[in-house]
């Protein structure tokens, strides 16, 4: 058995490895399948955390109000969005991708980032996520069932269908531009892009919350709708959505990717031999690739 192959494996698969020798590709697979649920299990958590903070600011903005009190406002509810996406993003981002969001997702599976059946599961682990969330809100505010529907998504007064749906397409064009921009292109300060995608979300509930709500994400609606009953215009919030985020990835693999499809070089500088002389180590491949690129 060659050991130094071990290293290019996560944990899992090296136990696998060791109980199933040089050939035991099954026991490989089932490492590797064993860390897409862990993917799986991130996004549902991500996708739970952000429905439950930010429609639920909603829902205690509405029992505030009632009460007689300050409620959050519009600025309050983006701060809150936008806050739990940048703690989602740097807690959960390494092992998932912290996508959150069936737009996200659907573009990466468009422009080829990740496979469609990873895309699926990423998509319904979402969506669960949003759902678990929404029923949660359900048993602990019930009073803002029937009155902000548990935090989702409705058509601003007097706005129309097809304003929305532009208003969605819009922001959620912004918010995947930023995550092509921030996460998958490698050109990028990758330390800096939770903070990136934190703010575009809080500027998107700004700008479209008057308007559609500013949702840019399916399954965030989902969850409380499916929970409050709540389906008016629905599709509203996956049309735009998708829209916009399919536009965003093809318009960045278009005009700003780089067209390389082999891994970059790196330079490696050697040590200091026992004559105290620098040598050069010949020049390596790398290729760890980021959990969104999955």
């Amino acid at each position: 058995m060659d050991i130094s192959k071990n290293y290019q494996l996560g944990p899992l698969e090296r136990l696998a490895l060791i109980f199933g020798g040089e050939g035991g590709k099954g026991a490989v697979s089932l490492a590797s399948a064993i860390e897409n649920y862990k993917k799986y299990l991130a996004e549902l958590l991500g996708t739970f955390a952000l429905v439950f903070v930010g429609s639920g600011c909603v829902c205690a903005d509405y029992y505030l109000v009632k009460s007689g009190s300050q409620g959050f406002g519009l600025l309050g509810i983006a701060i809150a969005f936008g806050f739990v996406v940048v703690a989602v993003a740097y807690s959960l981002g390494y092992i998932s991708g912290a996508h959150i969001n069936p737009a996200v997702t659907i573009s990466m599976v468009a422009t080829g980032r990740i496979k469609a059946g990873i895309g699926a599961m990423y998509i319904v682990s979402q969506v669960a996520g949003a759902t678990f969330a929404g029923y949660l809100l359900k048993m602990l505010f019930p009073e803002a069932l029937n009155s902000v529907f548990l935090g989702t998504c409705v058509l601003g007064s007097g706005v129309n269908v097809t304003q929305a749906i532009i208003m969605e397409a819009v922001i959620t064009f912004l918010l995947v531009f930023v995550v092509y921009a921030t996460v998958v292109d490698k050109r990028s300060t990758p330390a800096l892009a939770g903070l990136a995608i934190g703010f575009v979300v809080l500027f998107g509930v700004m700008v479209g919350g008057a308007i559609s709500g500013g949702s840019m994400n399916p399954a965030r609606v989902f969850g409380p709708a499916i929970a409050s009953g709540h389906f008016a215009n629905h599709y509203v919030w996956w049309i735009g959505p998708i829209v916009g985020g399919l536009t965003a990835g093809f318009t960045y693999d278009i005009l700003f990717s780089e067209k390389k499809k082999k891994l970059p070089l790196v330079n490696t500088i050697g040590h200091k031999d026992s004559k105290d002389k620098t040598r050069k180590t010949n020049n390596r491949r790398i290729g760890k690739r980021h959990p969104v690129l999955a």
